[in-house]
Order: C-alpha cells, then sequence, then structure tokens
C-alpha cells in the first residue's frame, strides 16, 4: 500500500512523542523491585498501573493532535466503534508487559501503530528501560535506533531460537519430533511483552516467536509492521496474516518468523 506523504511525515513527530511517554513511565519503574505506581485489577482481573494511565492519557492527547482525523484503539481507553468507520486508526498499548513492568522486570514496551485502510503504515516499539527505540514505515524498511534491521537468515529450525509460551513451543517439538533432541530448538528467556517478542524476530535476535490466543491488537500492530519491513511475517496458523480493526480485536494463535522457515514452523504447528 502506498503510504501518504503526510504520514511519511509523521514519523519522527511519533517517534519523540513515543520518546517523551517513556521518560514519564520510567519514574515509576524500580529494576528488580515492585513499582512506585498505584496498582488495581480490571474487569477481568489483568493488573493496570497509574503508569499505564499517565502514557495513555498523554498518548491520546498528542498523537490525536497530529493527525485529529484519526481514530483511537488502546489498551487502556474505553473503546469507542466510531474507529470502525475511520481510514485512519492509532492503535496504543501504553505498556506493553505490565506485569513485567511492575514486578521490576525490563521487558516491557510503548506499542504505538497508525493504521490506514486497516493495514499499519507507521509502527514504532520503544523499549525505555534500555532506550531502544525500533520502527518502521510500510515499504521503507525497518530501523533499531536508527539502523536498519533484517531477520536472521535460516533455512532449517534445527538450532533455532524460540520464544513463547512453553505449551506451543512444546508442541511444536513434539510435532517436529524435535523433543529430546539435544540443540534441536533453543528455548529462550520468557519475553513478557508482545511487541518485543515480535521485533526481537525483527532484529534477528530470536528465529521462532510464538504467540497465544488472545493477543490484540495494541500488542501486536506496531511490531506486527516492523516484522514485515524486517523481511519476517507474523501470520495465524493458516498462514494468514491478521486482521486489524476489527469489532473485536482479539486474534487466535500467531506465529513470527523469517519468512524462509514460516511454513516448516506453521507445519510444526498444524
Amino acid at each position: 500500500m502506498p503510504i501518504p506523504d503526510d504520514v511519511c511525515a509523521l514519523l519522527p513527530q511519533v517517534r519523540a512523542i513515543v520518546r517523551e511517554a517513556a521518560l514519564l513511565a520510567l519514574p515509576f519503574f524500580r529494576s528488580g523491585e515492585r513499582t512506585s505506581a498505584r496498582v488495581w485489577n480490571k474487569a477481568g482481573g489483568s493488573p493496570v498501573t497509574e503508569a499505564d494511565v499517565t502514557v495513555d492519557t498523554f498518548l491520546k492527547v498528542r498523537l490525536s493532535e497530529l493527525a485529529p482525523g484519526a481514530a483511537w484503539l488502546s489498551e487502556e481507553t474505553r473503546d469507542d466503534p466510531v474507529r470502525l468507520h475511520h481510514d485512519l486508526v492509532w492503535i496504543v498499548d501504553p505498556i506493553d508487559g505490565t506485569r513485567a513492568f511492575l514486578s521490576g522486570d525490563p521487558d516491557w514496551s510503548i506499542a504505538v501503530a497508525l493504521l490506514a485502510r486497516g493495514e499499519p503504515v507507521l509502527g514504532i516499539v520503544a523499549a525505555p528501560v534500555t532506550g531502544t527505540l525500533y520502527e518502521a514505515l510500510a515499504g521503507e524498511g525497518a530501523r533499531k535506533d536508527g539502523q536498519p534491521i533484517r531477520v536472521a537468515a535460516r533455512s532449517g529450525l534445527a538450532g533455532a531460537r524460540i520464544a513463547g509460551p512453553k505449551t506451543m513451543v512444546d508442541h511444536l517439538e513434539r510435532r517436529l519430533g524435535l523433543g529430546g533432541t539435544p540443540g534441536a530448538l533453543v528455548h529462550l528467556k520468557r519475553i513478557p511483552s508482545l511487541a518485543l517478542r515480535l521485533v526481537r524476530v525483527a532484529e534477528g535476535l530470536v528465529d521462532v516467536g510464538l504467540v497465544s490466543s488472545d493477543a490484540r491488537d495494541w500488542d501486536l500492530a506496531g511490531a506486527d509492521l516492523i516484522l514485515r519491513e524486517a523481511g519476517g511475517a507474523l501470520v495465524d496458523l493458516a498462514g494468514r496474516v491478521p486482521t486489524y480493526n476489527q469489532r473485536e480485536p482479539i486474534h487466535g494463535e500467531l506465529v513470527a518468523t523469517p519468512r524462509d522457515i514460516q511454513e516448516q514452523v506453521l507445519a510444526g504447528m498444524g
């Protein structure tokens, strides 16, 4: 999809806004210790912190100023179905990996995407603790801290580095007949933020990223674009790319891989 010039021009401003948002979140984070932010549970029992709400409010104001005609979908804002009828939609997770954030684990992120007619055309994922920022524009490649990134070059799954839910990893090993074979798959440390899990595939640090069912648009959209632009793909178990900005922005099980090993992984997950 061709990107409108005005969307291309937004990237430096969005990057600056996300960096500001990171500075709002960091004072609440305590490495290895419980957050200083107030914490409560949402309906359904998932936690939310004062930092989530602070960052969400800031991003909604600033991003809406950049693109006044764009609708809004965020984990921490009440959903407005008007978004279903807009060509442009911001999709935001103010803190992806809230449980990691509140427990002092550094693997949390801020994720932002801009959709145009249902497709992500701008994506940013920031890891505030390390000061790392991943970004992409559709058709323009992916970058980490300004430098181009690509998925790992891999033709097979032997020795592939894998991250994701243990049940999914075990299923893949069993289906491929790799269970118990030393070094068949390299199990990586858990990555609590889904957005970080995907962009680490994009930069070649992870070969296979698995995502359990019930991920939301805000967990995925920005990182999905970065992965695509780095030569990878995020697909469901039937090989279909995610569809965003639906009435229920919820997804089933997904796999993120370099394109060269996608069919092998899907065969193992089937």
